[in-house]
């Protein structure tokens, strides 16, 4: 369309000399009227945020400078224009969103430096244990939203609270056909298909949409790859001109790695990419890495950064499917409802070397949620909810023999496996010939008054939550307007042992809760071009496990710590978006204090202040953006833990000359005592920015870049992740108005960056992720 725009505007202008000489000839030989049309080019190009709208969390068809909250939606020309592929790619875009690498696949946002929700069409999908989890394709997905902070009443209860992101799903179209193919191609055999197309079925009133994309990667790092198929569908139903019905569904399959990154994160490894030799010896001198083994260092080498924590024969695969029903009804001329039905399933199974098993054999996640929304008159507004969701997860889990600092990356695959002797298997159950896991229990078989087996996240178990919801919104003025919402959730929560030891009887327990949240919010338009907003919040929240499953704690009951998780918001913030302007800018500050749940199922109290600003220019030929986040993280007088203490821990002091050891010997689970200190593995300061130029309607091309302030790696700040950034290029050229060809360049500088494996910094004394070398992907699209 924009072509068709720019063809207009040129021939105006051409054409101008030629018009005005004309009727100069005329007006001398005869005296005629003259006119004068005079029209605006449309220059937006649809990749500003300023006229996206949003739907689901605070209520339906809301501009971004109304919501009292910070927002970066990212529309599906964003999407594309960004190369975005996974969630950890949002960091280009919406500031306070840098994240760990989640194991190599990432599952979750994480947002203001602590792991947030996912939801899609309004409802939280399942995701990873603490981030770990299954890949997450963009198939679907038509519109990301990223939102800080807590999610509001209308989404209730949950479990991450630093933000969230909604995913809006692809819409089917009722009034014309149309679609979409694309095929890329990318270094080290990357490939990957795409076709997207909807068409009425009766026009008006059905259409269709189906979308499919398969992805065959291979990877830089070692034992490495993604295969994945994702099947999309959707039936958009227009009953009558009161009434839509949004019905889609989604199965995905996949097989992918679990990447722990290079383990023994020394400065020089950070620095110089220096890593030390030597295998880990335990005390009954076995080279098997095992908690306590200590490394005598044989030498330092420069590693290669594509040899990771990976494994030929390890097994790791994921099956689900998705299920979602949006209808929306006008009732009258002031009331309206809305109904939200989801539902998932997921099994995953994934056997590594190294002794960590986790498989779900099925978790199964249902949800209904009906919204009122009634208009008292042109100044009030009520919306009411009622929310009812299901969880039910049957899972087996295993990590308490991992041991990954004795490992020498530098030698033989044996070096990195760990078989499991038989005193480590009578503390774990077998789950099926040669795959052994703990059980969902503790137990005492002889009697001496401790436990008897390695407990981690095993479980079966079974969760309702109902909930009920008000929201007012309240025009005051034509400058002022408030929100005011409440909730209240009530838990019934049922848990047992799905795999108790021969002999025991499986060990359960239930539990009853109530949670409750609020929310305040104000906006105040002080003219025409800025509106100022403050918000604050009060969320309580639970503390689950894999696929949000609940665990058996200690003394074989679910810990009421569970559902103790209180976290809190206070915002205020300022929106430029100008009528009759190309920009767009928003800037906040904020106070955040919420729980994170540590590796062992326990709490961990954060509080974070900070600043980010984003901003907006798009106007053809250009669009540039730019963020900036400030965030100060700490634990707020609460306690932590690590893997090891230091990574020196894993060493002796033989080689003083490469490193000072302490000889603890590692894996050394570690608690730090409460403290206010710094949190690990977040960058205080990064910057973000994008652009795009178009040097003819043809042949445009953009940039992209980030850069992350020095932040510690592990609790005791002995290692430190430099100041680093990442510049990509890419450029794009339309052959026709349906067919382009897009080549996208990233680390066009070849930096060696890193960042953390593991969001919360457990793992930061143990592994570091090293990031891609400069890589090169090729685009083919075609519209029909």
């Amino acid at each position: 369309m924009k072509h068709a725009y720019l063809a207009l505007s040129l021939a105006t202008i051409l054409n101008t000399p030629l018009v005005a000489f004309a009727a100069e000839k005329t007006q001398a030989k005869d005296s005629i009227e003259h006119i004068e049309v005079a029209g605006q080019v449309i220059k937006s190009q649809g990749l500003s945020v300023k006229n996206e709208t949003i739907d689901g969390p605070f209520g339906d068809n809301l501009a971004l400078q109304d919501i009292a909250r910070s927002v970066t939606p990212i529309s599906s020309e964003l999407i594309e224009q960004l190369n975005i592929t996974t969630l950890q790619d949002v960091l280009a875009l919406s500031p306070n969103t840098y994240s760990a690498s989640g194991f190599g696949a990432p599952s979750l946002p994480t947002i203001r430096g602590q792991l947030g929700e996912l939801f899609q069409d309004g409802t939280r999908r399942q995701a990873g244990n603490n981030g770990f989890g299954v890949p997450l394709s963009f198939n679907s997905v038509e519109q990301i939203d990223v939102v800080k902070g807590a999610p509001p009443v209308l989404f209730g209860s949950s479990q991450r609270n630093g933000g969230f992101v909604n995913l809006q799903s692809k819409v089917a179209s009722t009034d014309e056909s149309k679609g979409k193919a694309s095929l890329s191609a990318g270094r080290w055999d990357q490939y990957s298909a795409q076709i997207d197309y909807t068409a009425p079925i009766i026009k008006d009133k059905v259409g269709f949409r189906v979308s499919y994309e398969h992805l065959d990667h291979g990877s830089y790092y070692d034992y490495s790859g993604t295969k994945s198929d994702s099947l999309f569908a959707a039936l958009r139903i227009l009953p009558d001109d009161k009434s839509t019905w949004d019905i889609n569904f989604e199965l995905y399959q996949v097989e992918f790695t679990d990447n722990a990154g290079i383990n023994r994160p020394t400065q020089a490894l950070i620095d110089d990419g220096l890593y030390i030799t030597g295998q880990g010896v335990q005390a009954n001198g076995s080279t098997v890495p095992a908690a306590g083994s200590i490394v005598s260092p044989t030498g330092q080498v420069n590693i290669d950064r594509s040899t990771v924590l990976t494994d030929p024969d390890n097994q790791n695969e994921a099956t689900t499917y998705l299920i979602h029903s949006i209808y929306k009804r006008e009732l009258s001329a002031n009331a309206s409802l809305k109904n939200i039905t989801y539902f998932q399933h997921l099994q995953r199974e994934e056997i590594a070397q190294n002794s960590f098993v986790e498989i779900i054999d099925g978790a199964d996640t249902a949800q209904n949620r009906t919204e009122l929304t009634y208009s008292w008159n042109d100044e009030q507004q009520t919306i009411f909810a009622f929310d009812v969701r299901y969880n039910k997860v049957l899972g087996y889990s295993q990590f308490t023999t991992e041991a990954d600092l004795p490992i020498d990356l530098t030698g033989p695959l044996s070096n990195r496996r760990i078989p499991l002797t038989d005193a480590q298997k009578a503390r774990l159950v077998e789950l099926r010939p040669g795959v052994f896991v703990s059980p969902g229990a503790q137990y005492d078989i002889d009697n001496d008054g401790s436990g008897d087996f390695n407990l981690s996240d095993t479980t079966d178990s079974r969760s309702w939550q109902t909930g009920f919801a008000i929201q007012q919104d309240s025009d005051w003025t034509d400058k002022l307007h408030t929100s005011v919402g409440y909730r209240v959730d009530y838990y019934d929560v049922e848990a047992r042992d799905p795999i108790a030891p021969q002999g025991q009887t499986a060990a359960s327990d239930s539990i009853n809760d109530t949670l409750q949240s609020g929310q305040v919010s104000f906006n105040y338009k002080l003219n025409a071009d800025f509106t100022g907003y403050g918000a604050a919040s009060y969320n309580e929240a639970t503390s689950n496990s894999m696929a949000g499953g609940n665990v058996l704690g200690g003394g074989n009951v679910i810990s009421a710590q569970n559902f103790a998780t209180e976290n809190t918001l206070v915002e205020f913030g300022l929106k430029y978006a100008p009528t009759n302007s190309d920009w767009y800018a928003d800037g906040a500050v904020f106070s955040q204090r919420r729980s994170l749940r540590n590796r062992d199922g326990s709490n961990t109290g954060i509080r974070t202040t900070g600043f980010e600003s984003q901003v907006f220019y798009d106007a053809y030929p250009y669009w540039l953006s730019a963020g900036y986040s400030y965030i100060d993280a700490r634990y707020d007088n609460s306690a932590s833990s690590q893997d090891s203490a230091q990574v020196a821990d894993a060493f002796d002091n033989s080689r003083p000359d490469i490193i000072a050891g302490t000889g603890v010997g590692a894996p050394s689970f570690t608690p730090f005592a409460p403290s206010n200190s710094q949190v690990q593995g977040i960058p205080e300061q990064s910057f973000s920015f994008n652009g795009n130029y178009s040097i003819t309607s043809k042949w445009q091309t953009g940039f992209s870049g980030l850069y992350t302030k020095s932040y510690p790696l592990d609790f005791l700040q002995t290692v430190k992740i430099r100041d680093q950034y990442t510049l990509n290029v890419n450029t794009s050229y339309a052959f026709t108005p349906s067919t382009k060809l897009r080549l996208d360049v990233n680390n066009i500088t070849n930096q060696k960056n890193w960042r953390p494996v593991f969001e919360g910094g457990y793992f930061g004394a143990t592994l570091a992720f090293p990031e891609l070398p400069i890589n090169a992907k090729l685009t083919l699209t075609h519209k029909f």
